[in-house]
């Protein structure tokens, strides 16, 4: 998918043992999945980005605005 051009933020979570994912240009979207290694985290981070792309556009709905980071 080209629209994958959405904030991702990775967190090591101590409490929960593993790496959650946070979608913050999805709102509601706060910790949306989890990994136990970085690369399994990304993965999954694609795969519920994909998904919420999927349901967004199913419903008819707009998506959200991308953060855009500007290089100065």
């Amino acid at each position: 998918m080209d629209q994958l051009k959405y904030k991702m933020i990775i967190q090591w979570s101590q409490e929960d043992n593993c790496f959650l994912v946070a979608l913050p240009d999805f709102p509601g979207q706060q910790w949306r999945t989890h990994g136990d290694t970085y690369e399994e985290t990304v993965a999954n981070g694609k795969e519920a980005l994909e998904s919420l792309i999927v349901s967004y556009e199913a419903d008819g709905e707009p998506l959200p605005e991308p953060t855009v980071c500007e290089a100065v």
